[in-house]
């Protein structure tokens, strides 16, 4: 991986990014039905449907083609969860060994070493690394913090999935939306690593190689000071600070959102519901689709806001979470009669 595969790798992510949310934007807009503009909006809201907007069908068996249990929403978390530490663990090794000058640069063995990660002399690595500019360092210890709001973000869901949530047997997602669940939690965080992560990954093949030269017996020791850890993090501008605080609030609005919802259901089996009341549901039917907006735009906030991808990644996450909270505010008019006319779907006076 060379030292010009991050703009690539975000430029891959972008596309898959305008290529996840054209479908859902097209099928919100007000397309004429001689365009096709009912059949999209149709298809979309069959693939994105999940536990109760599933529409009925007229036999079990059509409703449960090309769908599976909605409590497989817990493999989202898994796998986001598997990704997110994987990149974490990383880069903050790459930014602690290479972003502040605690370690000296590899000397020896240095042209075998470069020459099996496909480097073109013995010190293309070791300046690459040292004429790093304090900006560029910065960079690095901000996608550290970045990622760490992420793992906070899907250990959280994971277990509020895993025990809070009670999912109804019958309850069904369409396949497209678990694949595009799957989708999303790969390309998240990488989106959200990916202007430093091939350097990282480089740095950690050059390690390797240089490990297989020259042995374990003549490899320096690693000594991990965790104040080393922490202090770039606490030396970081006032936007990632905001950015937390933002995502902080948005997260605390969505754990109590996620608690009105799931003791709708304690200790239920059927598929009765009724009307959410408390915390920001007096304004939207959906607020932990709200609070999720919030908490990403924090994390948009924290990023810095130089990074193409990451804005991808929050306008799928706006057009994505909008959609559905329209057809779940939909329902909520079709299925209570007294439902809060007043309420609206995610964004308060909005839609």
């Amino acid at each position: 991986m060379d030292m010009g595969s991050g703009p690539a790798l975000q430029y891959l992510l972008c596309l898959a990014w305008v290529a996840a949310t054209l479908p859902i934007a097209a099928a919100a807009l007000p397309i004429p039905t001689a365009a096709g503009g009912r059949f999209i909006h149709g298809l979309l809201c069959a693939f994105s449907s999940r536990g109760k907007t599933v529409r009925p069908s007229v036999s079990s068996s059509s409703k449960t083609r090309f769908t599976v249990p909605q409590k497989f929403f817990l493999h989202f978390y898994v796998v986001g969860a598997v990704v997110t530490t994987s990149l974490l663990l990383a880069i903050w090794f790459y930014a602690y060994m290479k972003m502040t000058p605690l370690m000296p640069e590899p000397s020896s063995y240095s042209t075998i070493a470069s020459h099996l990660v496909g480097g073109s002399n013995s010190f293309s690595l070791a300046n690459f690394w040292s004429s790093r500019p304090m900006e560029h360092k910065h960079r690095v210890w901000r996608t550290v913090f970045v990622l760490i709001l992420m793992e906070i973000q899907v250990l959280r869901r994971l277990y509020e999935t895993e025990h809070v949530f009670h999912y109804s047997p019958s309850a069904r997602m369409h396949i497209i939306g678990y694949l595009t669940g799957i989708f999303y939690y790969v390309a998240a965080p990488l989106s959200l690593a990916s202007s430093c992560l091939p350097e990282a990954i480089q740095y950690l093949q050059y390690q390797i190689a240089e490990f297989i030269v020259k042995g374990r017996a003549r490899m320096p020791d690693l000594a991990i000071d965790p104040s080393h850890l922490l202090k770039p993090l606490l030396k970081l501008g006032w936007c990632q600070w905001i950015g937390a605080v933002i995502f902080i609030w948005g997260s605390l609005h969505q754990i109590r959102c996620h608690a009105i919802l799931g003791s709708l259901r304690e200790h239920k089996d059927s598929d009765e519901y009724v009307i959410p009341c408390g915390d920001w549901f007096g304004r939207v039917s959906c607020p932990h689709y709200l609070a999720e907006l919030v908490l990403y735009f924090g994390m948009l906030i924290a990023s810095g806001g130089s990074d193409i991808s990451v804005w991808f990644l929050y306008l799928f996450v706006i057009t994505n979470l909008s959609f559905a909270a329209v057809q779940t505010h939909k329902w909520y008019l079709q299925k209570f009669e007294d439902y809060p006319r007043s309420r609206y779907a995610i964004i308060p006076f909005v839609c």
